[in-house]
């Protein structure tokens, strides 16, 4: 087996950078503890306080973000943090080069379900500032937290998964991970329909009616509610995902945040082979405008996004 440490060696990035995803990989391990305990020391109760989103946080969503925060601490290569949980961007006091956006426990309100919940985060060029496109993203990575542990990550050229092993070790259980091309599972949000746009409704329709459809297949629904376990899933064996821009969320521009949730997936499903979209354009090329700015998201196998691209660019 291939190490984490020994597959990170191997690659032809700075040896900084790689540190930097080591870092995380170290927290998410440490989170992987605790979330294994959480349920006999009542931490998936809720804390007491809202994050920035003006979300009610789990208490595992304010250990995690302190996890996180500990072990960036650490690294002199990670200059600023910026984290779903925190209202500002954190300036470690050094002069990294890296810059790491994160959502420390994506998927939280389903804690109490056991479900699986994960930490998703992007590297940037602190050189380059904290608002960045998504095409300028240097890694990109989430930790599922499930029946295994997993680490998906890639810096742009391949994805590679690794699984925790029973010391705390990251090993390489895939290094050229495929989304496949077509599908015939969606993930979508149907209590929402009411709120949905004409492209988001047709879509759906088209697939809900089968093999007399615009597809000519039967398809089947998934929906877990954890973005990771949801993504997850789709990176594994193809489909695709869909918290589009509704009648509701019009005017926060979206559901997910793009920095630490949109932009690190797209890149993940992207180099896989996939596509990803608001609907209007690549998620990759959205230019910020703030940290914590919401985006829809799109993403998956690549032809069923392009049928959504299409009903997008017909329906005004």
């Amino acid at each position: 087996m291939t190490s984490l440490a020994d597959w990170l060696a191997g690659q032809s990035v700075d040896p900084k950078l790689a540190s930097t995803v080591a870092s995380m990989a170290a927290a998410s391990v440490e989170i992987a503890g605790v979330l294994r305990q959480a349920a006999i020391k009542g931490q998936v109760v809720l804390a007491s306080g809202t994050n920035v989103q003006g979300e009610q946080q789990k208490a595992l969503d304010v250990i995690s973000n302190d996890i996180v925060l500990k072990h960036l601490r650490e690294n002199a290569a990670v200059s600023i943090l910026i984290s779903e949980e925190l209202e500002e961007a954190v300036h470690l006091s050094n002069d990294g080069k890296y810059i790491i956006a994160t959502d420390p426990l994506d998927g939280s309100s389903n804690l109490d379900v056991n479900v699986t919940v994960g930490t998703i985060f992007s590297v940037l060029d602190a050189g380059k500032g904290m608002l960045q496109p998504g095409s300028a993203q240097l890694a990109a990575a989430y930790t599922a937290y499930g029946p295994a542990t997993n680490l998906v990550l890639t810096f742009g050229t391949s994805v590679a998964v690794f699984t925790l092993d029973d010391v705390g070790v990251f090993q390489l259980t895939d290094d050229e991970v495929e989304v496949p091309p077509a599908t015939s599972e969606f993930a979508i949000n149907t209590a929402r329909e009411r709120f949905w746009d004409e492209a988001t409704t047709t879509y759906v329709r088209e697939n809900v009616v089968g093999e007399s459809g615009r597809a000519g297949k039967r398809y089947n629904m998934r929906w877990v509610g954890s973005m990771v376990a949801d993504v997850h899933r789709i990176l594994m064996r193809g489909g695709i995902f869909l918290y589009p821009l509704d009648s509701e969320t019009v005017t926060k521009g979206g559901r997910l945040r793009l920095l630490y949730e949109a932009n690190p997936m797209a890149m993940l499903i992207e180099t896989a082979g996939g596509r990803s979209t608001t609907g209007k354009q690549g998620i990759l090329d959205v230019v910020p405008t703030a940290i914590h700015q919401r985006v829809p998201v799109i993403l998956g196998s690549a032809e069923e996004v392009q049928r959504v691209e299409q009903l997008y660019s017909t329906s005004g």
